[in-house]
């Protein structure tokens, strides 16, 4: 079966190279289009046997999935140059947060899902958010679910938490590698650390808390109970971190909500007008 990417930006090209890796696909198998050709173009460079589509039409023609990987605000004036080529058999699989399930039932007359990646697929890990639509089969299900286990772990989430989940899965490695760097200036700043060797001793370490929560040897609140020990360096530090965060997260988690609110309001205000 042959699978498509309308999208070949940050995130199509990353779930291309990384499926192509992980052997889930063949480069045969891929047909892409994308707004500007030479983002296509430069896939196939590096995947010669991929095809890149001359139009919409040849796409749908030649695919029965086919991804969508657009900016929300693009999808809009997407939707009318695709639906007129889809079929019921068709499975349009969008991978924004702010279009709901409902709105895609709506925009194409097809089954629908939607998969929300992390970058953290890129490693073969990690979490995607997964829903679908009514029209989908269980066997449709089946098949994307085990599509998408090769590179994640599939996460089935309700409409009412995809902005919390996604702020988790998608924006939280953003949110964490920002305040890991934050962590290294710290270090340079104020002592005679240099900054390739925090970067190095913090990028290992990372990577060896992760090991420690994926093995199960510790909880979150159990790693801190293990390397705290009362009156020590870790508990000063800890309790300043306590003092400068307060509720830090809560209003990080109350602006995305808003700025998700106001993304999903615009969106449906364009697709009443288209």
């Amino acid at each position: 079966m042959k699978i498509g990417f309308i999208g070949t930006g940050s995130m199509g090209s990353m779930l291309i190279d990384t499926l192509l890796e992980a052997k889930t696909i063949k480069e045969e198998d891929i047909v892409i289009t994308n707004r500007t050709i030479e983002k296509a173009i430069k896939i196939k460079e590096t995947y010669p046997a991929i095809h890149i589509a001359s139009n919409i039409e040849e796409l749908t023609r030649q695919c029965k999935w086919i991804f969508v990987c657009v900016k929300p605000k693009d999808i809009p004036g997407l939707t009318p140059t695709v639906a007129p080529y889809l079929v019921s058999e068709h499975v349009v699989i969008s991978i924004t947060s702010p279009v709901s399930i409902h709105h895609l039932e709506e925009l194409f007359p097809c089954k629908v899902a939607r998969i929300i990646p992390s970058i953290l697929n890129r490693a073969q890990s990690g979490s995607t958010l997964v829903s679908f639509s009514s029209r989908c089969t269980s066997a449709d299900e089946e098949a994307i679910i085990s599509f998408v286990s090769s590179i994640s772990r599939p996460l089935f989430i309700d409409e009412d938490v995809t902005r919390v989940s996604s702020d988790i899965v998608s924006c939280g490695p953003a949110f964490f590698a920002f305040m890991a760097q934050r962590f290294i200036e710290g270090a340079v700043s104020e002592t005679p650390l240099g900054e390739k060797e925090a970067t190095e001793l913090t990028t290992s370490m990372l990577i060896g808390l992760g090991k420690l929560l994926q093995e199960g040897y510790y909880t979150l609140p159990t790693l801190q109970e293990r390397v705290c020990v009362p009156g020590g360096i870790t508990g000063v530090g800890i309790a300043h971190l306590d003092q400068l965060l307060g509720e830090g997260f809560g209003s990080l988690f109350r602006l995305t909500e808003e700025k998700y609110a106001t993304e999903k309001k615009k969106l449906a205000q364009e697709f009443q007008l288209k």
